[in-house]
Parts: C-alpha cells; sequence; structure tokens
C-alpha cells in the first residue's frame, strides 16, 4: 500500500484532497479525512476507467468512465439514497 498526504493549494486557493493509493486505485477522502470522496484509477496523472464519487456520508453520488482524461460512456447520477437517478451517455471529444 502506497500512501501520500496532499497538502497542495491549487492557484484557485482549493486545498488538494488528501488521498492514498491502493493497488493501483487512487482513493480521495472528503475535508475530514475519513469518508471517501472519489475512487479510480490514474494513469499518466489522468483519470482511467471507471470512477466513483461519494456523499459525505458514503452513497454514492456519480460514477463513470474515463479514457485518458476523457469522460466517455454512461455517466450515472445517483439519488441520495444512492439510487439511480439519471444516465448520460458521454462521447470523447
Amino acid at each position: 500500500m502506497e500512501n501520500e498526504k496532499c497538502d497542495l493549494i491549487h492557484p484557485n486557493g482549493v486545498k488538494e484532497k488528501n488521498l492514498e493509493v491502493i493497488d493501483g486505485c487512487t482513493i480521495k477522502y472528503h475535508a475530514n479525512g475519513k469518508t471517501m470522496w472519489s475512487k479510480g484509477k490514474m494513469v499518466d496523472d489522468k483519470p482511467d476507467g471507471y470512477w466513483e464519487w461519494y456523499r459525505i456520508d458514503g452513497t454514492t453520488k456519480r460514477s463513470g468512465y474515463f479514457d485518458m482524461g476523457e469522460p466517455v460512456g454512461e455517466w450515472v447520477t445517483y439519488d441520495s439514497k444512492g439510487n439511480k437517478y439519471k444516465s448520460t451517455i458521454r462521447d470523447k471529444a
């Protein structure tokens, strides 16, 4: 397991989320440092493959696929209970 703590501040003033990399999967955490904000794989510093985002209570908020940083395929948004709310198709630009 590789563990990284990111305290970088972006030019827009937003603090980078804490993250860790487990079995090649990048996991970012909400500001509380305990609940997962997102998870997925990075290739050459770009999201690639399937990613998921979560609310602070742990329910799934959104999921979708990237192809080297570009959103592609089906993207699903979930309601506050984690049930599928809507689906959109993203074509690679």
